[in-house]
């Protein structure tokens, strides 16, 4: 039986269809299960049991015993969340819960960490677990995560195998119920779909012309593919980035949307606004050389060929 939690969100439900795509169907989702946009994500998936979030210990412990491994997926993903205490709650205890079980239970666990922990950037973007403590997160949300990395790996007592992904910007199906915080893809997608035109940030960086700000953007599925091939590696345990590797401009991205939809580029700029401007990432790039070591088998899909693949499937 395999767990995965923050099932009806985008990583997670994309996660239950790949393992539904390899036969893989004694699945107990956990999730609120009080968005019926985000449970749309789940129809047509095969799985077990649903089980409500917090009701999830009281079943681990009663079941522990058929359980093989836990994606934990589930947190709360919005940077522009102020209340601590919430994000604390859900992203930073929460999974301390969940670690003690695996730990207590023996069951292998891979974690949804994040990018929002590198701040601006002032270290780097490499997954050095010895430099996690000095990270600088921008937002509470980077805090919750980074604490729990902190945390995880102080721990004397870990579970006997235990990943934590850094996902940097990961786009693809299964994101509409995101609104505000949907990929850049998402955005581009619907705001060309009903203006024609899509605005992008003006630079306030003369480092970087106007669209040329970059970032690291990853396709879910594949994602997926590393998570699913961790369940079967079982071992190397640690924290690790997952992005592409490769840092694209946003003209780039907008480009690419507008050959997949056959539409002419219209693109406009305007200014970023000033309460964000002083914290505004001008690039980003995972550093991919620790998964890559472990991972022989390594590829990613082009970001112009995750765009057309979602935009050709209406997705």
């Amino acid at each position: 039986m395999i767990v995965v939690t923050g099932a009806a969100g985008f990583i997670a439900s994309n996660m239950v269809d790949k393992l539904n795509a390899e036969n893989f169907n004694d699945i107990v989702v956990v999730d609120k299960f009080d968005n019926p946009a985000k449970n749309k994500n789940l129809e047509g998936c095969k799985y077990k049991e649903k089980v409500d979030r917090n009701e999830f210990f009281d079943w681990l412990d009663a079941n522990y015993e058929e359980v093989e491994f836990i994606f934990h997926m589930g947190a709360r993903t919005d940077t522009a969340e102020f209340d601590r205490e919430l994000l604390w709650q859900l992203n930073t205890d929460y999974t301390k819960e969940i670690w003690k079980r695996c730990v207590d239970y023996q069951i292998p666990l891979v974690y949804a960490s994040s990018a929002a922990t590198y701040g601006l950037g002032e270290h780097g973007y490499v997954d050095d677990e010895s430099q996690i403590h000095k990270l600088k997160p921008l937002n509470p949300y980077g805090e919750s995560k980074n604490e729990f990395d902190k945390w995880a790996l102080a721990q004397e007592k870990k579970p006997f195998f235990w990943v934590g992904l850094k996902f940097f910007n990961v786009y693809g199906p299964k994101e509409n119920h995101k609104g505000r915080m949907a990929s850049v893809v998402w955005h581009a997608y619907n705001q060309i779909k009903e203006t024609g035109e899509m605005k992008l940030f003006r630079s306030h960086n003369p480092d970087y012309k106007d669209g040329e700000q970059k970032r690291d953007f990853v396709y879910v599925k594949d994602v997926c593919d590393v998570m699913y091939w961790l369940m079967h590696h079982r071992k190397d345990s640690g924290i690790y980035n997952m992005g592409s590797g490769q840092a694209r401009t946003f003209l780039d991205l907008v480009k690419a949307v507008f050959r997949s939809m056959d539409k002419p580029e219209k693109i406009s700029f305007i200014d970023t606004p000033e309460d964000i401007r002083d914290k505004y990432q001008y690039f980003t790039e995972a550093d991919m050389t620790r998964l890559i070591r472990i991972k022989r088998k390594h590829g990613f899909t082009l970001l112009e060929k995750g765009i057309d693949i979602g935009i050709k499937t209406n997705q």
